[in-house]
């Protein structure tokens, strides 16, 4: 006998493959751009649709379909999230009058640094500016050898020397204080890498405002004379300390400002863009074609540094616009629990498990000693004698007591 489904039944199977197409194909509306998540084969692996990169003298760029399985999903939440909280930490102390001079925080840009590193490869370098923190701890500092360099203490990344803007690990060429100094440097290291025939880029970053330097336009027509690996990365957030790129520069297109170098313009609110891209970019400069100029669109929340509210040539309004539609963690956060490739209760471990981490770093750097005062007079030649070194006077001198840090530390009982 032929059986009929009934009315219910028809409307259970219905919703039952309607709820699991939509699992499978979902568009996502996030900032203005329409993302697409496609569910492939495995049940850990999502594709993703991404905003095209617009090129400069290039015939084609990064491809727009990128895939992310869940294991890198929850690495790159979770740095990410680690960069937000450690400079809302080290902001708190700044207020607190616990770090002195200058910090600059990358709290926004969070998806450039990680989706950069996220694509690099052993041996690859980095140069940047002087918001560096971020890219200190994802080079192979801990959280504690950030914020206690911030506060100036010995368990530092360089043990308080270096503070803010100076801060190193092994192919990490610095934070630099100087305006568009690492320009140049970023060249120099590039060419050290064609000299030894590496397969290799240096990832040399600056903001907006450095992309007017003069140094830069001499260091691109180096790098492209002599077709250096190097990535010139702008990270465009919109502002040059407090003056809007508009009233700045003649031309806000800074990825085509190569001129004879190829550029790329890329969604830097979009971790799975900048990885994309900067994958494409390393193949680029990897087959020896030579540099490349990207532009990553990104935003600051807070100011040029503590020192500015940032509220004075921008509406708090636009600020509160922009975390709320364009937010890196919370837009990638919604598309990977979208698509099933993590949930509420693994984010929120993540979250407790970096807060945990942000607060034990805190109490080292705000209890830690400091160096003695016979640091000053170490580190300043290598592979020498103890030189005589003048003091604050020119009747002031003093034979080093230790050539280098290491020997002060081993003498201190630190090292």
């Amino acid at each position: 006998m032929t059986k009929f489904l009934s009315l219910v039944q028809l409307e259970r199977i219905w919703s039952t493959t309607m709820a699991l197409f939509a699992r499978q194909i979902q568009s996502l509306t996030a900032g203005g751009i329409r993302t697409q998540q496609v569910r492939l084969a495995s049940s850990t692996e999502v594709s993703f649709h991404t905003k095209p990169c617009k090129l400069h003298k290039l015939d084609s760029g990064p491809n727009t379909s990128v895939t992310l399985n869940k294991e890198d999903a929850l690495k790159y939440y979770r740095d990410m999230q680690v960069i937000r909280r450690m400079e809302s930490a080290a902001g708190n102390l700044y207020k607190e009058k616990k770090i002195r001079g200058f910090c600059h925080l990358y709290s926004g840009q969070e998806a450039c640094a990680v989706g950069m590193k996220a694509a690099m490869t052993e041996g690859d370098a980095v140069i940047t500016a002087y918001r560096c923190h971020g890219w200190t701890w994802l080079l192979g500092a801990t959280v504690t050898e950030v914020l206690a360099e911030l506060t100036g203490r010995i368990a530092g990344n360089v043990h308080g020397k270096g503070g803010s803007m100076h801060m190193y690990t092994k192919n990490f060429y610095g934070g630099n204080g100087i305006v568009g100094a690492q320009q140049p440097l970023g060249a120099g290291v590039a060419l050290a890498m064609k000299y030894r025939e590496q397969k290799n880029v240096c990832v040399t970053l600056y903001g907006d405002g450095a992309a007017n330097q003069g140094q830069l336009f001499e260091a691109t027509n180096m790098a492209k004379l002599w077709d250096l690996p190097v990535l010139f990365v702008c990270e465009n957030n919109g502002f040059g300390m407090g003056t809007a790129v508009e009233r700045a520069s003649a031309s806000t297109e800074y990825y085509t400002r190569g001129d004879y170098v190829p550029g790329i313009w890329v969604d830097g609110m979009d971790i799975l863009a900048v990885r994309e891209a900067t994958k494409w970019a390393k193949e680029y400069c990897d087959s020896g074609k030579g540099p490349l100029m990207m532009e990553m669109a990104t935003y600051r929340y807070h100011g040029h540094s503590m020192s500015d509210p940032g509220t004075s040539y921008r509406s708090r309004e636009e600020i509160q616009e922009v975390r709320k539609t364009r937010d890196p963690i919370t837009g990638f956060k919604d598309r990977i629990i979208t698509s099933s490739l993590a949930t509420e209760e693994e984010l929120k471990a993540i979250d407790k498990e970096v807060r945990k981490e942000v607060d034990e770093a805190l109490k080292i750097a705000t209890s830690d000693g400091v160096l003695p005062p016979e640091a000053l007079y170490t580190d300043i030649y290598h592979n020498t004698p103890a030189q005589t070194i003048r003091g604050a006077t020119i009747d002031e001198t003093i034979v080093q007591p230790y050539k280098t840090s290491a020997d002060l530390l081993k003498a201190i009982g630190r090292a």
